[in-house]
C-alpha cells in the first residue's frame, strides 16, 4: 500500500506540472486579451474553479465541504487554515465559494513554472525589515479594500510537529485587526490520511473533509486582543481535528 501511495503521488506531481504548464498558456492569453485587475480575477477563478476541480478529479480526490453557507458572497475575509500537506493549497481553493489571493512565501517564486504563477496570482510579504513589513500591511489593506479575500496559514508553513496544530504566529490576526476584516476559519480535518506529510511523498485517492466556521468579526478589536483571538481560532480548529 505504501508503494502504491508513492507511485500515486509521483503521478499527481507529474500531472500537476503538465496541467500547470498548459494552464500558463491560458493565463497568458487572458492577460493579453484583458490586462489588469479583470484578467487577474479571471485567472484566479480559472485556477480555483476549473484547474483545481479538474486536477482533483484526475487524482481521485473528492472535497466534502461543510459550512460554506457561512461565507458571504462579496465579503472580504482574512482566511486562516491549518497546513499539513502539499495538497492543502489546492483543496483550500476548491472549498472557497469565491476567489482569494494566497499570502505566499517569496521563496516560492524560485520554483520552476509554479513560481511564475505564485508571483502573478499570490501576495508576498517582505519580512526583511520593519519598514518592509509596514509597506506589506498597507498593500494588504489595499487588497482587502479592493474586495479581495486573503488566505494565510497561521502556522507559517506545513506542520512538521507531531501535534494536530503547530504554534500560531500573530501575523494573520494582526492583519485582520488592522484592516478590520472578519476572519474566516477553514479546517482541513483528515488530510493526513490522504496526502503527503511534510516529511514524505505520499498520496491516495479519497475524500477530504473541510469545515468552515462562522467568521469572527474584528471591527471592535485592537492589537491587545491578538492572543485571545489567536487562541479562539486555534481551539475552533482543534475541536474539528480532535473529532476526526
Amino acid at each position: 500500500m505504501s508503494f502504491f501511495r508513492k507511485i500515486w503521488a509521483v503521478y499527481a506531481v507529474l500531472l500537476f506540472l503538465v496541467m500547470m504548464f498548459i494552464s500558463m498558456l491560458v493565463l497568458l492569453v487572458n492577460m493579453a486579451l484583458s490586462p489588469g485587475e479583470r484578467a487577474l480575477r479571471r485567472n484566479i477563478y480559472y485556477l480555483h474553479h476549473i484547474f483545481t476541480p479538474g486536477f482533483l478529479t484526475l487524482v481521485g480526490i473528492r472535497v466534502k465541504v461543510e459550512g460554506a453557507e457561512k461565507i458571504q458572497p462579496g465579503q472580504s475575509y482574512v482566511i486562516v487554515g491549518n497546513h499539513n500537506s502539499a495538497l492543502d493549497f489546492i483543496v483550500n481553493a476548491e472549498a472557497f465559494p469565491g476567489i482569494f489571493r494566497f499570502l505566499a512565501k517569496q521563496e516560492l517564486h524560485k520554483v520552476p513554472v509554479f513560481g511564475w504563477v505564485v508571483k502573478k496570482m499570490c501576495l508576498a510579504v517582505d519580512r526583511s525589515s520593519a519598514m518592509s513589513r509596514a509597506r506589506s500591511v498597507v498593500m494588504l489593506k489595499q487588497q482587502l479594500a479592493a474586495g479581495w479575500s486573503i488566505f494565510i496559514y497561521p502556522e507559517g508553513g506545513r506542520n512538521r510537529t507531531g501535534e494536530l496544530l503547530a504554534p500560531f504566529y500573530d501575523g494573520a490576526f494582526r492583519i485582520a485587526i488592522q484592516t478590520k476584516a472578519p476572519i474566516a476559519i477553514q479546517t482541513i480535518v483528515n488530510i493526513r490520511a490522504i496526502s503527503a506529510t511534510a516529511k514524505s511523498i505520499d498520496l491516495r485517492p479519497g475524500t477530504v473533509r473541510i469545515v468552515w466556521d462562522a467568521p469572527i468579526e474584528t471591527a471592535q478589536l485592537d492589537t491587545a486582543d491578538i492572543p485571545a483571538l489567536k487562541e479562539q481560532v486555534r481551539q475552533t480548529m482543534l475541536k474539528h481535528l480532535k473529532s476526526a
